[in-house]
């Protein structure tokens, strides 16, 4: 229906397909245990977000505050992968070892950022900035899988960007931070397929893993579903946009 006579496959793949999917939120987690704090991705940065038309209801930093925790208490960030709305904002966190996949940093620094389709979910700032805490020997390099701290495994999963990594919780029921891999969870029922990845068949098996590891009961939270501030408990009574998840 309508595009003005335009493919609909332009009419996805030329405009952000974020816009596409109407509502989508954007989220940051915190795996917490003593006094090692991990937080799973940082958001977008402020200006980033509104040059692309993005609301910014809580700044990454401000959130964490309201939970106690100032940037300076961060120990590790865990980027899922280098797209402007997950690894703005990492010049806040000063003590912070960051973990990053070896192919996610080839794939944002390499060729294939020559192509404007492919650089559109990049910041080039949020990449500088990334490089420039390499040189600071703040940035852990992993290869696929790895354990990151006991009861903290990533897996490589790729898709949507070259590098992109989950986070799988162990627990009673284990619980699969999905990030990208998937956006939404309707996704997974219904063989659908976000349209931005830089791998089809990663992405379709990025999928079929996480099929897998909800069969096996696992727990998975996808990027962008406006679903997962409703189906779980708020962290504070006022806070509906924040909640917790034992897994």
């Amino acid at each position: 229906m309508g595009g003005a006579g335009r493919p609909v496959c332009q009419q996805l793949l030329d405009p952000d397909p974020h816009d596409a999917e109407g509502a989508l939120d954007y989220f940051i987690w915190v795996c917490r245990n003593g006094d090692r704090i991990v937080l799973v991705d940082t958001g977008f940065e402020r200006e980033e977000g509104a040059r692309r038309g993005r609301i910014m209801k809580h700044h990454p930093v401000e959130a964490l505050a309201r939970l106690g925790i100032v940037p300076e208490m961060v120990t590790d960030i865990f980027l899922t992968h280098l797209h402007y709305d997950h690894a703005g904002n990492l010049s806040h966190f000063p003590n912070a070892t960051v973990h990053l996949q070896d192919a996610e940093m080839n794939y944002a620094t390499g060729r294939c950022m020559c192509h404007a389709r492919m650089r559109k979910p990049f910041s080039a700032t949020d990449v500088t900035t990334a490089v420039e805490l390499v040189y600071k020997g703040r940035v852990v390099f992993h290869d696929g899988d790895y354990i990151l701290y006991p009861g903290l495994h990533a897996k490589l999963v790729g898709g949507h960007s070259r590098g992109l990594q989950i986070l799988i919780v162990d627990g009673k029921r284990p619980l699969v931070i999905a990030s990208d891999a998937v956006h939404l969870r309707r996704y997974l029922s219904d063989e659908q397929v976000f349209p931005m990845f830089a791998d089809y068949m990663a992405t379709v098996e990025g999928y079929r893993l996480l099929r897998e590891y909800m069969a096996a009961g696992a727990e998975v939270l996808p990027g962008h579903d406006p679903d997962v501030v409703t189906l779980y408990p708020s962290v504070l009574p006022d806070w509906e946009d924040a909640v917790r998840i034992r897994p």
